[in-house]
């Protein structure tokens, strides 16, 4: 495999990681926060309605609990494709 399509390669997963850890936060953060909140308002956590968690702390949660994931899955990636520094 030659170095350019071994980056393709790299890049191309990088992306596809990128694409479903915004899916994943997109649900979080619009879905939980305001699409589905009225329903979610009917548990609660902390005392406060779920929904309404979600969109003022649950969302930051997922946000910096999905950038530890992608340290870990670029790091699993950089080691695959030999490019650690």
């Amino acid at each position: 495999m030659t170095q350019s399509e071994k980056s393709k390669r790299y890049w191309r997963k990088n992306l596809t990681y990128l694409a479903i850890l915004l899916s994943v936060w997109f649900f979080f953060s619009f879905g939980c926060g305001i699409l589905f909140a009225d329903w979610l308002d009917g548990f609660r956590v902390g005392g406060f309605p779920l929904g309404f968690w979600f969109a003022q702390q649950g969302s930051i949660y997922v946000f910096v609990a999905l950038v530890f994931v992608y340290v870990y899955l670029m790091n699993r990636l950089d080691h695959e494709f030999d490019v650690e520094s």
